[in-house]
């Protein structure tokens, strides 16, 4: 690619692949080597950081003494999510934008080729902020790196015989998820992001972070492990 078609990808990286229990500094060694193996071929890369236990850890500790409302609870979450994006903005230095984007519907004034980005704001899991990043600068592709090797059409431990996806529209998507999201759902794409990326003609792979060359391979085209929803 020249400078001319550098192509920026917006990707979501699951708190539980920063933090599944201590940082997890062998994941983020090979997501920086991966991440600036792909600047150097000319793509860009708008990075949101989800919080993961570090955010569950934090809910859990104050409701135990003091029970809270929906949105302070998701304040906590928003904050765990930007601790986590300044420990990606400080891997990246050098080639990072120096401030933490937290609002990803404002003009960002960035030359270089990494944007490191947070939670916005109550009502807003990092899913739905990631989509509002990709229609803010243009981007066609959005890579949620979570821990999951694919999209099933029901849950695969509850049941074995849970048929894995690896292509599917929207509408069939958004069909077997929840239809409201709150702090703390599990599903592999919140379904206010989902309606909203599909609104945009949005492509979302689903990959599995802990098999960072299979990401690899979705960025060159390359047949992957992984789910993609357009």
């Amino acid at each position: 690619m020249n400078a001319l078609e550098r192509e920026r990808v917006v990707v979501s990286v699951g708190g539980s692949l920063i933090v599944p229990d201590d940082i997890d500094t062998a994941f983020l060694a090979r997501f920086k080597g991966l991440i600036l193996e792909k600047v150097q071929r000319g793509f860009t890369f708008s990075i949101i950081a989800g919080g993961g236990k570090t955010a569950r850890r934090y809910q859990e500790a104050v409701n135990a003494v003091t029970p809270l409302s929906r949105n302070d609870l998701d304040w906590i979450g928003i904050h765990s999510t930007r601790l986590n994006a300044q420990l990606l903005r400080n891997i990246f230095v050098g080639y990072a934008h120096p401030q933490v984007v937290k609002n990803p519907t404002i003009d960002i004034d960035a030359d270089e080729p990494i944007i490191i980005a947070a939670g916005w704001q109550p009502g807003c899991s990092t899913d739905y902020d990631a989509v509002l990043m990709a229609k803010n600068i243009g981007a066609r592709r959005l890579v949620n790196l979570s821990n999951i090797d694919y999209v099933y059409e029901s849950d695969p431990l509850k049941n074995p015989d849970a048929k894995k996806v690896e292509r599917i529209g929207w509408s069939g998507f958004r069909a077997f998820i929840p239809k409201e999201w709150h702090p703390g759902l599990s599903s592999p794409f919140d379904p206010i992001a989902a309606k909203e990326a599909e609104s945009l003609g949005l492509e979302v792979a689903i990959i599995n972070g802990a098999r960072l060359e299979e990401f690899g391979k979705y960025l060159d085209g390359e047949p992957f492990v992984g789910t993609i929803i357009s």
